[in-house]
């Protein structure tokens, strides 16, 4: 499918996670790289530093220049969040030009390596930046792509010229991942999601089935123990369990926290690892660590290399990331954008700060979701002090009637509770007494980061 001898690709939707990653994959490769996106942010302003030509409105006319001589030396790729009525996407598909999922052309590249991916509706970005971590930091030669910025590495990309080992994020909107054949694969949940692809959670789980039958005969699932009998659906793999503290092949023991940060022994495949310092904060993190752990196990890394690597492992933008953190003041930010997430994320944020007044702001994401998890996000957000509800982020989706922020705000429990327009969010904040401030979504929320924290230096 890849035409020989690519030297020019184009991406429709080039400012994506994904979509950015294959982009400075393909650049590194001596590959001419243009690409579409409708909006400028931080992301796409890099690819363009790095030497990428990106443009933000449709130009029909720019890509009749680009494709007049085209042979098949180009490749189009595209993001199933581009409207099927955008002009780019229509002037393709009306010459007959074939256009490939971002998932297919990451599929493409990964068979020529030992693949090892990392899927789940919530975990899976943090657990493959720590694979990649602990495999760079253990002398594998392993290329990345990561469904987020490494902090570590300050890419959504590992690249290394001798790689035979590739490590991705396998996602599953879309189905996506049903283009990947993995030596190695791990699952972190099954919590329903993306209901507007499945319809249900039975056809959820059932995708997910699908992507287990993807991996390669002899190859290796590592799951939660509470999974295992939902996707053992192979008699021709091998099968590896991790959790936070239930038995498993692989889980923690003796877990507490020390100096700030979560400390346990690790209990794989029959043999202890002491005190293994994991170097993010979060409970949720500790179990990502397990199965990051159980893979490291897996491939027969050393056990204190990877102890070490745990230690020094700083995490994904936007993943329990610290903005600010004094005695007085904590600033955090997550990408948390399911019911299952927030509670994760705002009962670590509670364990760390028992005695701190949480206030909590939130952007629901996508109409969908909203109206399938509203009880879910009311549940989990009782559990803050006070809450800033943002208005709902479209992304791809047409408003649905009668489905909004308000409608979260009711069933939430407790008193402080405000649903806002998000240009009111810093005067809203200018008014308050903080203490512990989290912001949490998967929008443009975090277009908010930099004037918040303009604001609480403010009043430093």
């Amino acid at each position: 499918m890849t035409p020989k001898n690519l030297n020019s690709i184009y991406f429709l939707g080039i400012g994506g996670i994904g979509m950015s990653a294959l982009a400075r994959y393909y650049r590194a490769q001596g590959v001419k790289v243009y690409g579409y996106d409708k909006t400028s942010t931080e992301l796409t302003r890099q690819l363009e530093q790095e030497g990428i030509e990106i443009h933000y409105e449709e130009k029909v006319e720019l890509l009749e220049q680009l494709f007049e001589s085209a042979t098949d030396n180009w490749l189009v790729c595209y993001t199933p969040a581009i409207p099927k009525d955008n002009q780019e996407f229509l002037f393709f598909q009306e010459r007959g030009i074939n256009l490939y999922k971002r998932s297919e052309v990451l599929g493409l590249i990964t068979q020529n390596y030992f693949t090892i991916a990392v899927a789940g509706t919530h975990g899976k970005t943090t657990t493959s930046s720590m694979v990649a971590h602990i495999l760079n930091e253990c002398g594998v030669n392993c290329l990345a792509f990561l469904g987020g910025i490494s902090v570590n590495f300050n890419s959504n990309l590992l690249l290394n010229d001798q790689a035979d080992t590739i490590v991705v994020e396998a996602d599953e909107y879309d189905r996506s991942f049903l283009t990947l054949s993995p030596d190695i694969a791990l699952v972190t949940s099954l919590d329903a999601d993306h209901l507007d692809i499945y319809g249900d959670s039975d056809h959820m789980q059932k995708a997910y089935r699908d992507f287990v039958g993807k991996i390669k005969p002899g190859g290796t699932l590592i799951t939660k123990a509470q999974y295992a009998d939902t996707l053992n659906n192979r008699q021709d793999i091998y099968y590896k369990t991790y959790s936070l503290t239930d038995q498993a092949d692989t889980h923690a023991m003796h877990l507490q926290v020390a100096g700030g940060a979560y400390v346990a022994d690790v209990q794989s495949n029959n043999s202890s690892v002491k005190d293994v310092e994991i170097g993010l904060p979060g409970i949720h993190n500790v179990e990502n660590a397990m199965g990051a752990f159980a893979i490291a196990k897996a491939l027969g890394l050393d056990e204190n290399a990877i102890k070490a690597a745990l230690k020094s492992y700083r995490g994904v933008k936007r993943r329990f990331e610290y903005h600010i953190k004094t005695p007085d003041l904590v600033y955090i930010d997550d990408y948390a954008h399911h019911p299952s997430e927030l509670n994760m994320c705002i009962r670590s944020v509670r364990e760390l700060y028992p005695n701190k007044k949480i206030i909590g702001v939130f952007q629901p994401h996508l109409y969908s979701r909203t109206r399938d998890f509203a009880i879910g996000f009311a549940e989990s957000l009782s559990l803050l002090d006070e809450l800033i509800l943002l208005d709902i982020y479209p992304a791809r989706e047409l408003p649905i009637p009668g489905v909004n922020s308000e409608m979260i705000a009711a069933m939430v429990t407790i008193p402080e509770k405000v649903v806002l327009g998000k240009g009111e969010l810093i005067g809203c904040l200018r008014d308050k007494h903080l203490e512990v401030l989290l912001t949490v979504g998967a929008g443009d929320i975090d277009t908010l980061i930099q004037p918040i924290k303009n604001l609480l230096s403010e009043h430093a």
